[in-house]
């Protein structure tokens, strides 16, 4: 069995993420998923994966419908080959996903090493990061890892302490470029990253007016936390719908209405055992998702499920990055999640609803099936949520089957996403 942690030193002032006057911070210890080498496979299904990915690179953007939207094939291509697609159902994947994708286009101009952090958050420039990362991969004998570290993991204020901006995209895509052992995906990675760059980095990195203190509780259950949020009567009516702030880019005007609340709850989180909260985390990012779908009233939270698809992201990477990053990392899980949760209007999350799940005799291999060959294994989301969970159970044992009921619920009952609002439809997200 492995330690819950060890301690190593922490650069760029992230110590304060553990607590005031603390010098170093708990590494999260965790073994690797299994790492798919696509790049040098030789079996048929993992040569069509690599082909589809390269094609995606080559012909679409990593961002669409006037840059609101991401491209999401890398994680499509990847969950549906990771859950045993054929080729040909990755074939048709790449077929259903890529036909709302854009041709990339120019940037309004290059990008180089002496002004590479003058364009961040600027989306127009997607072409030019992608070319000038790309750049760096030559010049670093084209280890993609290298490149990633240097420009994600690297000197003051470095970006990858805003990976979840964007709804957690540059996560997610970094995730599934280290499991797939993807340059290509790599590099969109970090052009997501480099684009998507926001106000959020400030709550991670070294600023003194955003450091722990600044909660009235603390618990080490995320769950706990989150029903908090719920009955917290100083957020009743911040929002008249859900949606809206999450896909149309208004997180801002949350933390403007209610920045105090969201980060004293933010910092209730209790980390003593790192290891151990980042297990309760993944438990909590499934039930955010499963255990606040209703039959009756609710359908499952688009947004939600993003909670899911970044906790799995660092479950991914927690074994693979520096690990000075690790509980910077995990924060910036939480932070979205609470953000997520908040403009999703605070949804009631009933355990029983999974816990009482009844599983009649289904399995795994019945969740696999219904991921490739059932009514929703065209839905890159829905795929991704249960790779998610399947993930989830391996890492930390199933015992009482909570993943397994969470994953046979979702995909029983999944026909399309909910928590738009008004404004907002499921088309293209």
């Amino acid at each position: 069995m492995f330690s819950s942690f060890s301690t190593i030193a922490v650069p760029n002032g992230l110590a304060r993420l553990w607590g005031k006057g603390q010098k170093a911070v708990p590494e999260i210890t965790l073994e690797s998923v299994d790492i798919h080498e696509v790049e040098t496979a030789q079996e048929k299904r993992a040569r069509t994966l690599k082909h589809l990915i390269k094609l995606n690179h080559v012909n679409h953007a990593v961002f669409f419908h006037h840059r609101q939207y991401h491209n999401h094939l890398p994680h499509f291509l990847g969950s549906a080959y990771l859950l045993g697609a054929s080729s040909d159902h990755l074939q048709k994947c790449y077929d259903h996903d890529s036909r709302s994708l854009v041709p990339w286009e120019d940037s309004p101009g290059e990008i180089s090493r002496h002004d590479w952090r003058d364009y961040l958050g600027d989306a127009r420039y997607e072409r030019a990061y992608v070319d000038f990362f790309e750049d760096e991969l030559v010049l670093n004998g084209y280890d993609w890892r290298k490149v990633v570290e240097k420009y994600l993991f690297s000197g003051k204020n470095p970006i990858g302490n805003c990976l979840v901006a964007g709804l957690g995209h540059p996560l997610i895509h970094l995730g599934y470029a280290y499991e797939l052992s993807s340059r290509d995906v790599a590099m969109e990675a970090l052009s997501l990253a480099a684009c998507s760059y926001n106000f959020l980095h400030k709550y991670l990195d070294d600023d003194p007016k955003y450091r722990p203190g600044l909660s009235t509780y603390s618990t080490s259950s995320p769950l706990e936390i989150l029903q908090r949020v719920r009955l917290d009567k100083r957020l009743d009516g911040l929002l008249d719908e859900p949606g809206a702030v999450n896909a149309e880019g208004l997180m801002g005007k949350l933390f403007e209405k209610c920045e105090a609340v969201l980060l004293e709850h933010f910092h209730a989180w209790e980390l003593s055992d790192p290891r151990t909260q980042f297990r309760d985390s993944q438990h909590a990012a499934a039930a955010v998702l499963v255990a606040t779908y209703d039959a009756e009233s609710r359908p499952f939270d688009f947004f939600l499920m993003h909670v899911l698809s970044t906790s799995h992201a660092v479950r991914i990477l927690l074994p693979l990055i520096p690990a000075a990053f690790h509980i910077a990392l995990v924060k910036q899980w939480w932070l979205l999640t609470l953000t997520v949760y908040i403009s999703q209007l605070r949804p009631e999350i009933r355990l029983e609803y999974v816990t009482g799940c009844e599983l009649q005799g289904k399995d795994w291999r019945w969740v696999d099936k219904m991921a490739v060959k059932g009514k929703g294994a065209m839905d890159v989301h829905h795929v991704k949520a249960l790779r998610g969970l399947k993930e989830a159970a391996k890492t930390w044992g199933d015992d009482e089957q909570f993943y397994l009921k969470a994953a046979v619920r979702l995909a029983d009952n999944f026909t399309h996403w909910g928590g738009f609002g008004s404004q907002v439809s499921e088309i293209e997200l």
